[in-house]
């Protein structure tokens, strides 16, 4: 599939999904989310894909939404807004509850709907020079869509202040409140990510899809019989995968698993 508003590099296990609309710092317009839609279907269909990586061409990763297309939802049906916003809602829930772990490689602006994807990803890596900004409030608007996975990485008191402020805060914040996982020297941005997505294919992608649902699943919850039952339960299955037998055979006969190799 060609596309318009993305740049995709399948190689070595990976999918690098590259936003590619760098006049408007990646802003989103409706084909570029329908676009990145099919993108994370194909990654996850594709059993040569271990990881996604999400990125952003030129200066910025994402600065939200195009304004120039938000404009447009005043002569839209109250039926067609709720289906627009409904496809970037669907975008994030692909990233967030996918079998794959992602990673987002986060530089310059990375701001309202930009926030959304980086929280969606499993990982976020920022350079130095990355900039955030919850900026809905300040044009009228609201953070609904991202506010699951912002809320879930920063937390609700955090949550409250860059909502409602609509301050642009750094790299160093960003990693402060756990927004990003990981900060680096903006000329080590992309060792950075290359060491993560190498510590991602070095795992078993059943253990990594089912530890995806465990932490789901298990996040939020008070710890009680029922808890303690389901995470026997989730154990025991994943003692009798082929990955186990692999990984557990592989450690004794002091080689790499099939998946690493």
């Amino acid at each position: 599939m060609s596309y318009e508003t993305l740049e995709i590099e399948n190689a070595g296990g990976v999918a690098r999904i590259w936003l590619n609309r760098p006049d408007v710092r990646n802003a989103m317009n409706a084909t570029l989310i329908a676009e990145l839609a099919a993108a994370i279907d194909a990654a996850n269909a594709d059993e040569s894909i271990r990881v996604i990586m999400l990125g952003g061409r030129g200066k910025g990763f994402c600065a939200g939404a195009d304004l120039k297309w938000m404009g447009g939802a005043r002569d839209m049906s109250a039926e067609e807004n709720r289906a627009d916003t409904g496809n970037l809602a669907a975008v994030m829930r692909r990233l967030y509850d996918g079998p794959k772990p992602s990673v987002a490689r986060i530089h310059g602006a990375c701001f309202a709907g930009g926030m959304g994807l980086a929280t969606a990803c499993d990982i976020a890596i920022a350079s130095a020079d990355a900039r955030f900004c919850l900026s809905e409030v300040r044009i009228g608007l609201i953070p609904a869509m991202i506010s699951p996975y912002v809320i879930k990485a920063i937390g609700e008191h955090n949550a409250r202040r860059y909502m409602l402020s609509a301050e642009v805060f750094d790299a160093a914040e960003a990693f402060r409140i756990g927004l990003v996982s990981d900060l680096a020297p903006t000329e080590e941005l992309d060792a950075r990510v290359e060491a993560m997505l190498g510590h991602l294919l070095n795992a078993s992608p059943q253990a990594i899809d089912a530890t995806k649902q465990l932490i789901r699943s298990v996040s939020g919850r008070r710890i009680d019989d029922a808890l303690t039952h389901e995470t026997a339960e989730r154990i025991a299955r994943a003692r009798t995968t082929e990955d186990a037998a692999e990984g557990i055979a592989s450690f004794f006969e002091k080689r790499k698993p099939r998946w690493a190799q």
